[in-house]
């Protein structure tokens, strides 16, 4: 499946299909790269105010505009295909939320919370795409699961900016064997004739300049901000994790206070979490409606923290003030996405840690749990296993 959609060439055929699909909507510009001029829109307002931008970068041609599938998981999908076969060279989670561009996201190889029937329902779309456009050399396939479906989002014939991640990670020049299926060879004499598996696990985590810019709102969006990435691996997900994030200069804080403030579909998902940190040790600090339902479920929460609008001092403030280490915000709807621009930018003044999933969330809480109880080891990337050394000779 792929979500709904329809193509615009001035506002009012925009509105029209905004209205036809629902809001949110993601509109885009064609054949741009980097998400250039792309939005989501919640409603009529935000939609006129991003179209100019869309109409001018898109040069005549339509604008996209499809339903944005706000709360989904989104995956990263590569694969090689040489006209007859076709090998996929890896499957990445994405730990950020959807609509946030694939270059600014953190993701993870092999997944790590995808069900096996959604893994292989991507593995057949992607097999299935690869032989329906002849495709020949390297192809990328961009999906999203909402609502325990799998949708496709996109798919681009060429290599994507996740190639030299996975070639690092699996141990396989990707990009050569691309080159060469499209001089005339095949996957088969070349050695890759199945999908890699890595020995742990590999961390993809996106680098910003934000801190050179003082004032900057550091929101994240379907337009790519990232500036670089760092690479981490382990054997164990949570210290892959900790090595990514420190790699990219990302402080993990192991002990300190938490603020909680879930959208109410959350609310459940978020208990193991908040109790995750609390055998930690950590001090959980919440918004009022997530306060009364932790302490509802037994936790122990200090303190309610006042929302923007709440009085003062409010959420920002205490950021600001450094009372607060980590900050779980999951936004839902167009007034959280973007009227908290202030809480943003207190904690990347502070260099306090802001999480918007809660993928990312447990994610945190797993590698501090493991930074607590493992040294970290260090091992060379030539010093990884070979899986094909049939294809290793080859290359």
């Amino acid at each position: 499946a792929r979500p709904d959609y329809g193509t615009a060439n001035n506002l009012a055929e925009a509105m029209q299909v905004a209205d036809k699909i629902g809001y949110p909507v993601l509109v885009r510009p064609s054949y741009v790269l980097g998400g250039l001029a792309m939005a989501i829109c919640y409603d009529e307002d935000r939609l006129e105010g991003f179209l100019d931008e869309a109409i001018r970068v898109s040069s005549g041609r339509a604008i996209l505009v499809d339903k944005f599938l706000e709360d989904a998981f989104e995956v990263d999908v590569d694969a090689l295909a040489d006209g007859e076969s076709v090998v996929i060279c890896g499957i990445m989670e994405h730990l950020e939320q959807a609509g946030i561009h694939s270059g600014d996201s953190t993701a993870v190889l092999p997944t790590w919370k995808i069900k096996p029937t959604h893994l292989e329902t991507i593995r057949e779309h992607t097999i299935q795409l690869a032989r329906g456009l002849n495709v020949c050399g390297l192809m990328n396939v961009q999906y999203a699961i909402f609502e325990d479906r799998v949708y496709v989002l996109e798919v681009n014939l060429r290599a994507s900016r996740t190639v030299p991640f996975l070639s690092k990670a699996c141990g396989i020049p990707f990009a050569k064997l691309a080159a060469r299926i499209i001089a005339g060879q095949k996957l088969k004499k070349l050695g890759l004739t199945r999908e890699p598996r890595i020995d742990g696990y590999a961390v993809k985590v996106p680098v910003f300049p934000f801190d050179r810019f003082p004032g900057f709102d550091p929101l994240l969006g379907p337009e790519m901000r990232s500036t670089g990435e760092a690479y981490g691996a382990d054997d164990l997900f949570g210290l892959a994790f900790a090595k990514g994030m420190m790699s990219a200069g990302r402080t993990l804080p192991v002990h300190g206070n938490v603020c909680i403030s879930v959208n109410d579909r959350d609310k459940l998902s978020v208990l193991p979490i908040a109790r995750g940190f609390e055998s930690l040790g950590f001090t959980l600090l919440a918004t009022r409606g997530t306060a009364e339902f932790l302490r509802s479920r037994g936790l122990q929460v200090a303190k309610t923290v006042l929302k923007f609008g709440e009085g003062r001092p409010h959420i920002a403030d205490l950021v600001h003030n450094r009372e607060i280490d980590i900050i779980i915000n999951t936004p839902l709807g167009g007034t959280a996405y973007y009227d908290e621009r202030e809480l943003r930018k207190a904690a990347q003044e502070s260099k306090a840690l802001m999480i918007s999933t809660l993928s990312a969330a447990d994610a945190v809480v797993e590698a501090i749990r493991k930074l607590r109880r493992n040294v970290l080891g260090v091992r060379a990337l030539q010093d990884r296993d070979i899986e094909n050394p049939a294809m290793s000779r080859a290359l």
